[in-house]
């Protein structure tokens, strides 16, 4: 469509909205001049400079909708010039929270300038290396299933364009492998048979159908048929495929087959043409040397005709039951139409009226053919890991890639599994359960945060409830497999154990504050208690927290994302510390202030504990042992919790727990529990605590 046929629709560029998308085709082409909506894609605008047709531009949310992390899609603007390259692309809206309060725009823009100069049907991975096969682009650390979402919309949106106009191939047309004959195999059958199972096909045309295709052209009206006899065939058209032997030899006889397979080269093959009715399949104006201009054979959008050389005359037929026709010809598909035999081609035929002396009007009208199934097989494709890996929904391309991450991650879930349950065994060796716990902790803190990403988020809970509201898609959860698979585990683990687990054991910003805590008591940085009374009311500030935060998700998501900002995950897990000084110093100041009170942004400002707190009164079992003395009058349990978790009264307050263990040992040690102590030294002397008022006597709770 050139811009004069198209200037009632044309637009300046420099009103092209929206403002984003008009910079971007600006700087792709500084030329262009006018905006025009492609005829029939009104998505696609063609981009001019004067009459002179500089390329293509699109926004992908009109063409893919892929869920970000977000769980809403992005909306990416590519330029395409005319040779289906991309000359520039852009992201102009998203909903990621690592991007909205995170990583700068700068950093995004960075990694989809990498994507200028490749083709629209080029095969793009995020991370690895480049091949003859593919194109490696660098990652974006820290947003990494960010930015796999957007390498897919712009390869997709950019190949779907592409194929749209003409620029690259379509998926869609891709053929499958070749299908190969089966040859060693023949049944007698007759006629009726091989028209029943579909080996011969029949188009039956009457005149009146003819008559209704020409209305509303030029040739309505002409060489009507009288209503009499609309019902009249104009032709019955039969055709069938001649390689398969079932078919060949029961329609043309041993001899006349064996010699037309002895006619055909590699690569080529026969189809028969069988009709009666007053309009000639061959047409009466075919000449010696001319092409067969009233049929033709369409497959894979491929289209080809028949010429002289590529027929033969079909004389005696013998399939029994087999009706006289008036005319039968045997057609030879050559080798460089590259016919496939098991996929289905169509015979077209054409009807034409003349309109004028040098004027006509066409119509064409299939007979669809697909040889049956027991007549062919076809090889399985031979596909690379990529290309199989290309076709699989994006949440599957996402837990191939981090194939390590996820083994790792269930590996340290399944050691973690292995110390809950046996916990009673193991804390009777302290030293050995501190070892492992301090190992754990740092296997958390690299491994799951810093190398996986794996850093839960208060920001997940409000998008899991604001997906419950407004449409839920698993997919928008199986994005993230790290991710998906903690928070599966954490499900599970509230309800055996509470929320205790997660923040003790799994939370990499928890296991960063209790390593640099344990260091700090190395280095005897002396460490302040919290008066309890005190300690008991700032337990409210998360839970208020995380009240205002759903209460906003409610109205904005956007914005409950950035109040989230509360929370130092991003900037010490995620990020690493890189970022701006504001986050910088907000994580650093918490870290500090955990030198000399553990933990402190957990127990009293974490909205992500408060949320796993609330369920936590749901769990099974109370895995944690306490005795009837505890709290009155041994409090040793009580002093040593460093999160202060156990109340004076003794009992343990699970919604607040991080489950250390560090009271469990105590409870079996006879070394150091009072009770135990007393019950050592009574069997030793072979007396017990009511004849030594000092002491405190032993009586197991049950």
């Amino acid at each position: 469509m050139s811009i004069m046929a198209a200037s009632l629709s044309a637009a300046p560029v420099s009103e092209y909205e929206p403002v984003a998308a008009r910079q971007v085709i600006e700087k792709a082409f500084s030329s262009v001049t006018a905006v025009v909506p492609r005829e029939g894609n009104r998505a696609i605008q063609e981009l001019y400079a004067g009459e002179e047709l500089k390329g293509y531009a699109y926004q992908s949310l009109d063409f893919i909708q892929t869920p970000a992390y977000s769980g809403k899609p992005l909306n990416i603007v590519v330029v395409l010039d005319t040779d289906g390259k991309i000359v520039n692309t852009r992201v102009i809206e998203h909903h990621e929270p690592i991007l909205l309060v995170g990583i700068p725009e700068s950093k995004l823009h960075d990694f989809t300038d990498q994507y200028v100069g490749l083709a629209a049907d080029q095969r793009v991975t995020v991370g690895g290396t480049t091949s003859e096969h593919k194109v490696a682009v660098d990652g974006l650390s820290g947003a990494t299933v960010t930015v796999m979402v957007v390498n897919e919309v712009i390869m997709k949106s950019a190949h779907r364009v592409g194929a749209e106009l003409g620029l690259v191939e379509s998926l869609s047309d891709a053929r499958p492998p070749a299908a190969k004959i089966q040859t060693d195999s023949f049944q007698d059958k007759s006629w009726q048979t091989l028209l029943g199972e579909g080996s011969v096909r029949r188009l039956k045309l009457t005149r009146g159908q003819a008559d209704d295709a020409f209305k509303g052209t030029d040739a309505e009206g002409i060489d009507t048929t009288p209503r009499k006899q609309r019902g009249k065939p104009l032709i019955d058209l039969y055709t069938a495929y001649l390689d398969v032997p079932t078919i060949g030899r029961n329609l043309l006889g041993e001899s006349q087959f064996q010699w037309l397979m002895s006619e055909l080269n590699e690569g080529e093959h026969a189809i028969a043409v069988m009709a009666h009715g007053e309009y000639s399949f061959k047409g009466s104006g075919y000449v010696r040397g001319g092409i067969f201009d009233r049929i033709q054979i369409r497959q894979f959008g491929d289209t080809f005709n028949f010429r002289d050389l590529d027929y033969y005359r079909l004389s005696d037929v013998y399939a029994e039951g087999m009706p006289a026709f008036k005319e039968m010809a045997i057609f030879i598909i050559r080798q460089q139409y590259k016919f496939d035999p098991g996929s289905e081609w169509t015979l077209e035929l054409t009807v034409k009226r003349q309109t004028g002396p040098l004027d006509s009007e066409f119509q064409v009208f299939p007979l669809t053919y697909q040889l049956p199934d027991q007549y062919y097989t076809r090889p399985e494709p031979v596909l690379s890991e990529e290309d199989m890996l290309a076709d699989q929904p994006m949440w599957v391309q996402m837990w191939y890639q981090r194939e390590f991450q996820i083994v790792v991650l269930g590996i340290g879930i399944g050691v973690l599994l292995f110390i809950l349950f046996f916990q009673d065994w193991l804390v009777k060796k302290p030293k050995m359960m501190r070892w492992i716990r301090h190992a754990f902790l740092t296997y958390t803190l690299f491994f799951i945060g810093w190398y996986a990403l794996g850093q839960l988020s208060i920001v997940n809970v409000l998008t899991f409830v604001n997906s419950l509201i407004s449409g839920f898609s698993w997919e928008t959860f199986l994005i993230d497999p790290v991710i998906f698979m903690l928070w599966a585990v954490v499900a599970g683990i509230i309800l055996l154990w509470g929320r205790a687990v997660y923040c003790g054991w799994l939370c990499p910003f928890g296991a960063l504050q209790e390593l640099l805590n344990e260091i700090a008591r190395k280095l005897k940085v002396p460490q302040y208690t919290v008066p309890f009374v005190v300690h008991e009311r700032l337990w409210a500030i998360k839970y208020i927290i995380l009240l205002v935060l759903f209460g906003v998700s409610l109205d904005s998501m956007a914005t409950a994302e950035r109040l989230a900002e509360v929370e130092p995950f991003k900037t010490a897990i995620t990020l690493k510390f890189d970022r701006s000084w504001p986050f910088v110093t907000y994580a650093v100041v918490l870290l500090v202030v955990n030198l000399f009170t553990r933990k402190v942004f957990c127990r009293y400002l974490c909205p992500l504990g408060a949320a796993l707190a609330l369920p936590t009164k749901l769990r099974v079992f109370d895995w944690l042992k306490r005795r009837k003395e505890c709290g009155n009058p041994c409090r040793l349990c009580d002093h040593e919790c460093e999160v202060q978790a156990i109340h004076p009264d003794g009992h343990i307050n699970y919604m607040e727990c991080h489950y250390c263990l560090d009271c469990q040992m105590t409870y079996f040690d006879d070394h150091k529990c009072p009770p135990l102590i007393v019950k050592r030294r009574g069997k030793r002397r072979g007396h017990n605590a009511p004849g030594h008022p000092e002491e405190i006597p032993v009586v197991q709770v049950t």
